[in-house]
């Protein structure tokens, strides 16, 4: 895979002062993307990339240039998962596994939460996309044509999961950080034929009422509890 800090402008490879704050850049990018999600300001990436915001625009001109080379390992990731999951043994095994996979990953980066639920129009992004897209395809082909996987289940659906998962995560993530993999296991237990399996340990009424107080605190609706006396 192509280093996105090496990248050639007209032909030339880039200067080593200029390759170097291009790596800061991506660094500091996926740092701050993974903290606060991609809505984080350009000037708050460039501060902590040591740069100007000029020489970030001169790198990325615009945010979605910026994202797309900051994942573009997790991006690449993806299809990888996608192919690997295609070519399982076990059509059920290689199903559940790849969509665990993309849902541990959401739950580790809030950048890629963010990512996995919106469409890039930079090539090389969307070219990881359209990969994982038609190998996640077969694998549901050939998940239904062995009857573990329900008939009406569709390739759709897994981006429904993937919006799902990011509002769990982004709700439970302080009070309850575990509590996505209850909701995959659930999905999974949904997406299945026949034959439903364990579940993971269920939300407890005192974390959903923490995660819910911290919601509408967030948005105003009530203020933070008072502190002890």
């Amino acid at each position: 895979m192509v280093d996105p800090a090496n990248v050639v402008t007209a032909d030339r490879p880039l200067r080593a002062d200029a390759v170097r704050n291009r790596r800061q850049i991506l660094d500091a990018a996926k740092e701050a993307f993974a903290e606060r999600g991609l809505e984080v300001p350009l000037d708050e990436i460039a501060e902590r990339a040591g740069v100007g915001i000029a020489t970030l625009y001169r790198r990325f001109p615009n945010r979605e240039e910026l994202v797309a080379a900051a994942f573009a390992d997790k991006l690449a990731e993806y299809a990888d998962a996608a192919e690997r999951a295609s070519r399982s043994p076990d059509p059920w095994t290689g199903f559940r596994g790849f969509i665990e996979h993309m849902c541990a990953l959401q739950a580790a980066d809030r950048g890629f939460t963010d990512l996995i639920t919106l469409s890039l129009s930079c090539g090389e992004a969307q070219a990881q996309r359209d990969r994982a897209g038609d190998a996640f395809a077969g694998l549901v082909r050939r998940a239904q044509d062995t009857g573990v996987l329900r008939d009406d289940f569709v390739p759709e659906d897994l981006l429904l999961l993937f919006f799902a998962n990011a509002g769990v995560v982004q709700a439970t993530s302080r009070d309850a950080p575990h509590a996505w993999r209850r909701l995959v296991a659930l999905m999974l237990e949904a997406f299945r034929a026949s034959d439903p399996g364990p579940l993971p340990a269920a939300l407890t009424l005192p974390q959903a009422e923490r995660a819910m107080r911290r919601i509408a605190q967030n948005k105003g609706v009530c203020p933070p509890p008072c502190p002890p006396t």
